[in-house]
């Protein structure tokens, strides 16, 4: 086998292994791009609206550090220390 075949058959290679990753990319990109659409109507479900993703996340936090708290003073601390 000459050197241009040599080269000739490494081009070959190189361009099917690139055909194969962009296939996958393709077919990952479009897995996310369903993903995105799942959850974009999961927050359209919730009345959620994406820009205000962070907000509601901030203030469900909020809500949490609010019930804990409620529940821990509903907890009497003579019996926990006591025991």
């Amino acid at each position: 086998m000459s050197e241009y075949e040599k080269k000739i058959n490494t081009i070959k290679e190189n361009l099917d292994k690139a055909k194969n990753l962009r296939i996958r990319a393709e077919a990952r990109l479009e897995d996310l791009n369903k993903q995105k659409q799942e959850i974009l109507k999961e927050l359209d479900e919730l009345g959620i609206e994406p820009e205000g993703l962070e907000g509601e996340i901030s203030r469900l936090k909020s809500e949490i550090e609010e019930l804990i708290n409620r529940a821990e003073k509903l907890i009497p601390e003579d019996l926990i220390k006591s025991n």
